[in-house]
């Protein structure tokens, strides 16, 4: 989970949130320019961290706060991101070769680890030429198709982990997909731009939900999801207003 520090406690975003945020900015983006199979693309970025069950594993740091994802210990078995991908291939093909994809992109500092991990993330690239080439997918469509999923959950994850500047400066969201550089930044408060512009529309807003707590700390996990069912949820929106300083 994401997990923020306010005035009045934290702020909580769960992953799979984050993920239907990122959906909503790949629902956004201009038609003309948009990867192969848009719509089975969105299916694969508002599903890729369905991995995520905040509620069932141990989601607190040793002083008892609620701990965010970046602070995890990773898991040393593959057998969850088998799972994932089984999960993954009910929505078919391409859902399936993009959610490889990204978790091979994840977990690539694991190659050579053990026989366990080479094994997996040899089996996750022979999957994806497998269904690339049976959807009749180009290579460079694929890894443009995957690009534009980071593009969406790289900027899902600079807007939930608050991260967007102030005083009007930028902050890079990615250069990979296509070569080009896109930058975020916030015009007044909850007003932001992406420049160059990739969107449909002039303007449009996105949102996500998150839970807010207002104790520190908590005693056990179960605490924690006790307290996170029972949480204020707040909706927080970002309104996306094309700038005439870049265009694409």
């Amino acid at each position: 989970m994401i997990v923020n520090l306010t005035q009045d406690g934290w702020e909580v975003i769960y992953h799979r949130a984050h993920a239907l945020l990122a959906a909503q900015l790949a629902g956004q983006w201009r038609k003309a320019d948009a990867p192969e199979r848009l719509y089975e693309t969105i299916a694969a970025i508002a599903h890729h961290d369905d991995l995520e069950r905040e509620w069932e594993g141990d989601e607190l740091t040793p002083a008892g706060a609620p701990l965010d994802f970046t602070l995890a210990q990773g898991d040393n078995s593959t057998k969850p991101l088998q799972k994932h991908i089984l999960e993954a291939r009910y929505r078919g093909r391409w859902v399936t070769l993009l959610t490889s994809k990204h978790i091979c992109f994840l977990n690539q500092a694991n190659w050579g680890k053990n026989q366990e991990w080479d094994g997996f993330l040899t089996e996750q690239v022979e999957l994806q030429e497998r269904y690339r080439k049976a959807l009749g997918i180009t290579k460079t469509e694929a890894e443009r198709a995957y690009q534009f999923m980071r593009w969406c959950d790289r900027l899902s994850l600079i807007l939930t982990q608050r991260k967007i500047p102030d005083a009007g400066r930028a902050i890079e969201i990615t250069s990979d997909l296509d070569n080009q550089r896109y930058e975020l930044r916030q015009l007044e408060p909850g007003q932001v731009t992406v420049e160059p512009w990739p969107f449909e529309h002039k303007q449009f807003i996105v949102n996500v939900e998150a839970s807010c707590l207002s104790e520190l700390k908590y005693a056990s996990q179960d605490e924690l999801v006790a307290a996170l069912d029972q949480a204020r949820i707040k909706q927080i929106d970002w309104t996306f207003v094309r700038s005439d300083r870049r265009t694409k």
